[in-house]
Order: C-alpha cells, then structure tokens, then sequence
C-alpha cells in the first residue's frame, strides 16, 4: 500500500506535465513571430484582471523595457535594451513599434521571420529605438555578401583609369614647310599631306568594337598593337598636275604601323608610327614613300607638376606641281623631312593652370630634276625653326576653362643667302585667346583666334600679318555616330621669288558612323587655302573621301577608300583633278 501510493503520484504528476507542455506548445511555436510582430499595448488600469484557475494568454510588460523571445540570445550589439529581462513561459511577447525609417526602407519579404533584417549598430539611425529581433535562424545564418562598394567604384575610377587632359595638352608646331593634312586626304598640293594626326591630341581614333579591338603584344610594361596593311587600286593622276592627258596607272599601296602605350600607375608614354610606300607601275616616277610619327611622354612629378615631352618626324615628297618647283618644271617628286621635339612644364594653381614649352624643329629637302637634265637646288631651303610657348589656363567649370596663349618663334636657314639673293631668316609672335569645352564627355573642343605677325631679316621681304584661327573638336553624337572637326592656319615658308611666304588654312570634317559592331563608314571632306604673300599666285583645294571598314575578327580587316581631290591655282599647270580608290586587307598580328 505505502509502496503504491508513491508511484501513482508520479504517474499523475507526469500526466499533469503531458498536459501542460501540449497546451504551452502552440505558444512556444509562435512566440519568435509574436515578440517581432505584436505591437506594444498601452498599459490601462482598467485592464480586466484573469480570473483564478484561467491561462493567462497574454501579460503587459514592464513600463520602459520591452520584452523579447526566449529564442532571441543576447548580444553586444543589441542597443539601449539588450539586457531586457526574458519573458516568463506561457506569455505571449510584444515589443514597441520599430521606427517609421527602418520600416520603410524593409522590403515586403523581410516581414517573415526568416527574411528579418539584422539588428542595427550603436549609433545609427534604426538603434536609438527598440529594432525588430532576428529570429533564430536569422542569427544563425550566415550575413549576406556584399559586392564591393560604391565609395570605393568612384575611387578606382578616379585613380587607376588614365584620363587624358585635353585643356593644356602639347600643341605641335606646323613644321615650316607646309601645312598638315589628315591621312586619308591626299593629294591637295601641300607636301606634308600626311599630318594632322600631329596637329592636335584631339585628333585620336574612334576605339573599335571590344570584340574586335586587337589584344596586341605585351612587352613588359608597355602594350605594342603593329598592324600591316596592303591594298591595290586605281589612280587618275598620281603625278597631281595639270595636264590634258594624265598618265593614270595603277596603285599599289604597302602600309606598316606601330602603336605603343605604357601601363604605368603613374606618367603615360605613348607613340604612334606610321610608314607606307605607294607604287604606280604604269608611272614609276609617281611612287613615293611616305611615313609620319609622334611620341608623347607624360611625367607626374606631383600632384599639380608636371613634365611633357614630345618627338616628332614627317617624311613626304613635294608634288610636280607645287609653284617652289617652278610650276611642272620637274619630272620627279623630290623628298623632304621635318623632325623636332618639345619638351614643356606645366604647373596648377588651385584652378589656375601655366605652361612653358619649348620646340625645336629642322626641315631638310631634296633637290629636284627638271627635263632638260638641270637640277634645282633646294640645300637653301634647309632650315631650324626654334620656338617657345607660354600658355595661362583658368578653370571657371569642369566644363569650361578660358586660355590665353603666346608663341614666339625664329627660323634660321642653313644658307644665309639663297640663290636669288634674299636673306630668309625671320622671328613671328603670335597672341590667341580661346577656350576649352568638355561636356558630358560627348563634346571636346579647343577653339582660339588671334593675330600673328611676322618680320623678316631682308628688307625686300614684306612683313606678314595674319589671323590666326585654330580649332579642333570630337563630338560624339551616339554611342555609334562620330564628328570631328579640325582647322589650322599658319604661315609657311617658300622659295618662290619675291614672296615672303604663305598663308595657309585648312579645314576638314569627318563623320565616322558604325552600322554593325564591326562595320563602320566615314564620310568626310577638306578645304584648303594657299596665298603666297608679294606675288599672285592664289591656290584652292577641295577633296571629299568615303572609306569603310570591315572586320572579320580582331586580326584581320578589310578597307575600302575613295578619294577625290581638286587644286584651282592661277598656274595653270598647278591646276588638276584627281580620283583614287583603294581595297586592302589589314592584318592585326
């Protein structure tokens, strides 16, 4: 009897702890969604108390101090009421609405439990209230990954992405014997017709395609992209003279190019050569080679220092035509070459930007046959031209920055006396004021005027006086539509009797369209004026060209030209027309 009694107390104490862990368990499920969910009634005296014997279902916490979940482990990182006292069993849990800030900015998932934020750091915006608890799997989970962040994209962007300054960047002297003209334009009766691509830095190609930009070579430090190119065609007047009959013949063209830029953290090297040979079989004594270079060094010694230098060479050959032959008295293009270099400092004052550079260059030519068998002489012709460039920049916008700029210069002849007796030496100076536009990086232009004068060593020699006005302009209408524009004006040496020089201009506008990723056209067209200072001799040029540009893949393309050109002089032999075509393959090692 004493033996049973014992053991059917625990038996019935074990069915009264059955029983109440069956009703306790819907509360303990629910209690992490209610301790986020139920809002925090206010505390009422007039709350009607429990009565005896009934479950409480619900209690009002403590005045102050919100209660949280059981599941709801205490951390460091939990605000002002992280050491709450745990609710007893049995009650359901209710905290003080989160803020109105943190409940906006959640998405419509993160109201279930699972989904629930991460509780807010000390100090910020969502800890000086009471935030939602996690619930336990929320804590257990591991944090969600973050790919990088902005601070840190603008940052690299701003400083291991080279971006090239066009507002001082070197300005390349005209060589002094002739004004240059773009690649593709050729024949307008100028002998470097081959240098534009020297005149500006914001003459620069249009970047291909990704798919189809060539890889080029790694050689160190340093990225070489060669290209070679061999295109055959047709010429109507390889000898660009006036005549009744022109010796039209077939043309061979054989190109070779070098492209060469740094990966340096730190200061730029770039260059950019180019050499080609065109041969005419039918008229051998049209062929002529041609080839033109610049390479441009960048040091930054600090933040608001730094150092430009600059080389440069042209090769090119004089057309028969050219009133320093005589007007057609030639039976042979002869060659000349202008190389230099420049080399500058430039220095910011806050938005205020100086720069000094000096330049040096020579221009060699080659003597010339006539078709009695003479030879002209042109060693008289042979000259240095040495320069010095002070330009002041202030920055009133990102966008806009007005410059004012002064060029001196002398040229000095290897012969004193020519062989008409005249004395050639000279000094110019040169005043331009003008300004710089960068918009959106869609529009980039540098456009100034001014005067130039220029005075003379020998006295028959007229002094010059001339406008001076320059411009050079990218617009990139869409990402599939580009317009350049360039003009430059000068004042070039010449040989002809009586004449202190010319003045010249020249403009030339080029639209480059790209109708499929690796198909692209461009349309463009050039006007040239000549007017040689002392004598009547007038020159103007016209030429339009259409090229297009077909790739197959990064290594090989196919290219397609014609070019049209046009001289009206008052010589009537220096008078002509001309067409070209030309359809090559270039290769991309």
């Amino acid at each position: 009897m004493s033996r049973e009694r014992p053991i059917e107390e625990k038996r019935q104490r074990r069915r009264r702890a059955g029983r109440l862990a069956l009703a306790l368990l819907p509360a303990l499920l629910s209690a992490p969604a209610l301790a986020q969910e139920t809002p925090d009634p206010s505390p009422s005296d007039s709350a009607p108390s429990a009565a005896p014997g009934t479950r409480i279902a619900s209690e009002p916490p403590t005045a102050g101090r919100p209660r949280r979940s059981v599941f709801d482990a205490p951390t460091a990182l939990r605000g002002a009421n992280a050491f709450s006292a745990p609710a007893p069993l049995g009650s359901s849990l209710a905290t003080s609405p989160a803020p109105a800030a943190a409940s906006e900015e959640e998405p419509s998932v993160a109201r279930l439990p699972r989904f629930r934020a991460a509780t807010s750091l000390p100090g910020s915006a969502t800890a000086q209230g009471t935030p939602a608890r996690p619930s336990l799997l929320r804590l257990r989970a591991a944090p969600p990954r973050r790919i990088g962040s902005a601070t840190r994209r603008i940052t690299q962007v701003r400083t291991q992405q080279t971006i090239t300054d066009l507002r001082l960047t070197p300005v390349i002297q005209s060589p002094v014997s002739g004004v240059p003209l773009p690649t593709p334009i050729l024949g307008l009766g100028l002998p470097n017709a081959a240098g534009l691509l020297l005149g500006t830095a914001l003459r620069r190609p249009i970047p291909p395609d990704t798919a189809y930009a060539p890889l080029g070579i790694r050689f160190g430090t340093f990225t070489l992209l060669p290209a070679f190119t061999q295109s055959i065609g047709y010429d109507s007047n390889p000898d660009q003279i006036g005549s009744t009959r022109p010796r039209s013949s077939l043309a061979l063209r054989s190109e070779a190019e070098l492209a060469l830029r740094s990966e340096w953290s730190a200061s730029e090297l770039t260059a950019e050569m180019r050499g080609s040979y065109l041969e005419y079989p039918q008229n051998p004594e049209a062929s002529r080679p041609n080839a033109v270079g610049v390479a441009r060094m960048r040091i930054d010694v600090d933040r608001d220092t730094r150092i430009d230098l600059e080389t440069r060479f042209l090769l090119d050959s004089q057309r028969l035509g050219s009133p320093d032959l005589g007007a057609g008295g030639a039976t042979t293009r002869p060659l000349f070459a202008t190389y230099g270099a420049t080399a500058g400092v430039q220095e910011s004052f806050n938005r205020l930007q100086l720069s000094l550079r000096g330049s040096v260059d020579r221009s060699v030519f080659e003597d010339a046959q006539l078709g009695n068998g003479t030879t002209i002489i042109q060693s008289d012709r042979d000259a240095n031209q040495y320069g010095l460039r002070l330009r002041a920049g202030y920055e009133i916008s990102p966008a806009i920055t007005p410059f004012v700029e002064t060029f001196l210069d002398t040229r000095v002849y290897d012969t004193p006396v020519d062989q008409f007796g005249l004395r050639r030496d000279s000094d110019g100076i040169a005043f331009t004021a003008g300004a710089a536009v960068a918009l959106n990086s869609t529009l980039t232009a540098e456009i100034s005027g001014g005067l130039q004068h220029r005075s003379y060593i020998d006295r028959t020699l007229q002094d010059i006086n001339a406008p001076v006005i320059n411009a050079a302009l990218v617009w990139s209408i869409s990402p599939l539509t580009t317009v350049r524009f360039n003009q430059q004006t000068g004042v070039i040496e010449t040989a002809v009797p009586g004449s202190s020089g010319a003045f010249t201009d020249a403009a030339i506008l080029e639209v480059q369209h790209d109708l499929l990723r690796n198909l692209s056209i461009t349309l463009g067209g050039a006007y040239l004026s000549t007017n040689y200072d002392g004598v009547r001799i007038r020159e103007r040029g016209y030429s339009a060209t259409a090229r297009f540009d077909y790739r197959f893949n990064r290594r090989l393309a196919l290219r397609g030209s014609y070019i049209y050109s046009t001289l009206n002089s008052t010589i009537p032999l220096s008078t002509y027309d001309a067409h070209t075509v030309l359809l090559g393959v270039r290769v991309n090692p």
